[in-house]
């Protein structure tokens, strides 16, 4: 086994074409994505892009409990600490690069498939949302978390989160909830669900398929293989919670103020495990933070996906100069006492000031890090 923080290795396909696979090869951190793992996706993925020979590219997690849980933030904890409100340049380029490559995987010109088993948290979703075929299984756990640290749901969320059914998009962000395989489907941040036992006939199906190396008839072969797997595995799709609770999602969501939404959700008396759980997510998670999530998917609703990029690195910089980000992980993931002393004690008392100051971008135009995307 290869102490590569992501494993790039390329299978033979018919034709004389090759799959390229990249694998996040961080196990013990639930394959949480480092700056160094995002430069290695950054060097690779291009180069695949541009080979004739690769006529698709795999990207999957090692071990069976994590695609990608989201973000290795420690380093970027301990930069915080370093520069407090001060340019942090540790933060400025994670967070660029990162929003590089999900980009890339937005745009790819060739068939991207994410293998999305266990757990896509936060960048991890970043890197499966765009790809063309997103394979969720029976054991995938979807969350877009930052509230509860005091961030927001970044790395491309302004744009998918705007685009799920009706005001799930909102709901997720505010509450932290897990979503299952058919909700994925069911929001449209899933193409297909197959179960996991049938990852290495998948693999073999595509080896044996009948490549072109023309982008549009190389797709058609991967839907085909695909979709012959998902008919296999329809017994072991989940039932959707969001699709059950869509109607009271959307009346819960249905609010100008914040405050509102989470004075409804305090008062919603329901037995459901999975509302109950939503509902501490939203309860627990920095009052700022929520009132920044609704600021952010209402100003970024008709942002081109270029804007979205561009946009979430001003907000994730200044994320990182404000206090309640590094607050959220010192209590959460460094000291994990899971008290975290938030700027605000209610949504209500945010001031409208704190929250317009994230959306003023660090740079001019021209020398905007994401301006030539």
């Amino acid at each position: 086994m290869s102490d590569s923080p992501v494993v790039f290795t390329e299978v033979p396909l018919q034709g004389g074409y090759a799959l390229g696979v990249a694998r996040l090869n961080a196990e013990k951190s639930l394959n949480a994505l480092s700056l160094e793992m995002i430069e290695l996706l950054a060097e690779q993925l291009p180069k695949w892009q541009d080979d004739p020979r690769i006529a698709a590219v795999w990207l999957e997690g090692t071990g069976e409990k994590a695609f990608c849980a989201g973000g290795n933030i420690v380093r970027l904890y301990e930069s915080m600490q370093e520069h407090g409100e001060q340019a942090n340049p540790y933060a400025e380029r994670f967070f660029t690069q990162e929003y590089q490559v999900d980009y890339l995987i937005h745009t790819y010109r060739k068939p991207l498939i994410c293998w999305g088993h266990g757990i896509v948290m936060g960048g991890g979703l970043g890197l499966m949302a765009g790809a063309n075929f997103r394979v969720v299984t029976e054991k995938s756990r979807i969350a877009m978390p930052e509230i509860s640290i005091g961030l927001y749901p970044d790395v491309g969320g302004t744009w998918f989160l705007n685009r799920m059914p009706g005001r799930t998009g909102l709901f997720m962000g505010l509450t932290s909830c897990s979503i299952n395989a058919s909700d994925a489907l069911f929001l449209g941040l899933a193409d297909r669900f197959i179960a996991q036992e049938h990852k290495a006939a998948v693999l073999a199906a595509l080896a044996d398929a009948k490549w072109q190396g023309e982008t549009n008839a190389d797709q058609h072969q991967v839907n085909t293989v695909l979709r012959q797997f998902e008919q296999q595995s329809q017994a072991l799709l989940p039932a959707s919670p969001v699709r059950e609770h869509y109607d009271l999602i959307n009346q819960l969501m249905d609010h100008v103020e914040v405050a509102d939404i989470r004075r409804g959700l305090d008062q919603l008396q329901t037995d459901d495990p999975w509302l109950q759980k939503a509902i501490k997510g939203a309860q627990h998670g920095s009052p700022s933070s929520a009132v920044l999530i609704k600021a952010q998917l209402e100003r970024g609703r008709h942002w081109s996906l270029k804007e979205t990029f561009q946009q979430e690195l001003a907000l994730s910089v200044n994320c990182c100069g404000k206090g309640e980000f590094r607050e959220g992980v010192r209590a959460l993931l460094i000291e994990k006492d899971n008290q975290p002393k938030w700027r605000f004690a209610t949504v209500a008392e945010v001031d409208p000031a704190f929250i317009a100051s994230y959306f003023v971008s660090p740079w001019q135009a021209d020398n905007h890090p994401l301006a030539q995307l």
